[in-house]
């Protein structure tokens, strides 16, 4: 998971900074997140395939990074016209899930989870403003679309009951 979900992106972030392809490593311009988000999705993809192993792995783990590897080649697409913040969408997917662990299964740890993961998404957004990295609009469409994800693979068959 380390190596899919982290390693590789980052190496591979690096190698474009390293031979000129992306000018900084904050990815600031719009221009700039293409080659970038196109590598996390292939690398969020893999790991969904080599972790659809049902003997083996839990298949949530393999629908989590089927579900990210979405979110980042939609902020991919959307990328190519405007800037979204991926930030927004990495936090608006793992609020949704913990929402959708609530709604399945009420129990008092769950609340508290996603509690601490709203307080955690309005710290994201509210840095992303912070930091001059994002409009109110790009961090707001961002977390749409995290949730948006999520709910739409929970009322599919990707996300298991």
């Amino acid at each position: 998971m380390f190596g899919f979900s982290f390693l590789l992106p980052t190496l591979g972030t690096g190698a474009l900074f390293w031979f000129g392809h992306v000018d900084s490593l904050l990815l600031r311009e719009r221009a700039q997140r293409p080659l970038p988000l196109l590598l996390a999705t292939f690398s969020f993809g893999m790991a969904a395939i080599v972790l659809y192993q049902p003997a083996v792995f839990d298949p949530l783990l393999s629908h989590l990074m089927a579900g990210m590897a979405a979110g980042v080649f939609l902020t991919f697409l959307i990328s190519l016209r405007w800037k979204i913040s991926a930030h927004a969408v990495g936090v608006g997917g793992g609020l949704g899930l913990l929402l959708r662990f609530y709604l399945l299964a009420p129990a008092t740890a769950a609340l508290w989870a996603l509690l601490v993961m709203v307080i955690l998404a309005g710290a994201v957004l509210s840095a992303r403003l912070a930091l001059d990295a994002h409009t109110p609009t790009q961090v707001w469409a961002g977390l749409s679309l995290g949730l948006g994800i999520v709910a739409g693979m929970s009322l599919g068959v990707w996300l298991p009951v």
